[in-house]
């Protein structure tokens, strides 16, 4: 099985999730939140505890609550960013849009250095993450799918009884809800999902229980 710890992130509680081969000691970091010092310290502290080999750096999107610590991942561990370049643009606005909900930038913007594409497949020891492209809440929203565990990192995209919203610039309704019914809904009930705030649900408790899909 793949070990995985959350990092609850920065002022909008996002979620930043690593998951490991416990053999390989390969890790992915998925949508690196990190803002403030300490932060950022304790996770080099989990990191260094474990013996982890950051393998990937993965946002789900661009939005900068969930890529405000990619520069530090990038030059702590010296891997670079893997996202859909969709979400370019996010990028390119980084301090503008992080100054619009009155948050001083922190550190440099990155862009996609390794993009990712629908059913492209990555490697952690001997476990796969299959990239699943959801747009609705941003252009380039992707989940990725640890099927032989279960598991579902599903950004902004599902939420516990909720959705991402969808009136940023490039955000779509019913883009969303056709992404979340005919990529995610399809998935085992079982299946685990982490979102991007807020507690894990499965998309068994979904179907049944959420009002929006």
């Amino acid at each position: 099985m793949l070990e995985i710890r959350t990092f609850v992130c920065n002022m909008l509680h996002e979620n930043c999730f690593v998951l490991f081969d416990k053999d390989s000691r390969e890790a992915a970091v998925i949508d690196p939140g990190f803002y403030w010092e300490n932060e950022k310290q304790t996770f080099v502290k989990y990191v260094e505890t474990n013996q982890l080999n950051i393998k990937y750096l993965l946002c789900t999107h661009l939005h900068f609550d969930h890529t405000f610590g990619v520069a530090f991942i990038e030059d702590t561990f010296n891997v670079k960013l893997s996202a859909s370049v969709l979400d370019t643009p996010w990028v390119e606005n980084f301090e503008s849009s992080v100054a619009r909900f009155g948050i001083i930038p922190n550190g440099e913007k990155r862009y996609v250095t390794h993009p990712l594409r629908d059913t492209d497949v990555l490697t952690l020891g001997t476990h796969t993450l299959e990239c699943i492209s959801t747009p609705g809440h941003s252009a380039g929203g992707m989940c990725f799918y640890a099927k032989d565990n279960g598991y579902l990192f599903a950004g902004d995209t599902l939420f516990q009884s909720s959705i991402g919203r969808t009136d940023f610039a490039d955000g779509d309704y019913g883009q969303l809800i056709r992404s979340i019914q005919t990529r995610l809904l399809p998935l085992p009930s079982e299946t685990i999902v982490f979102p991007g705030h807020g507690d894990t649900t499965t998309i068994g408790d979904e179907k049944m229980y959420n009002p929006y899909i």
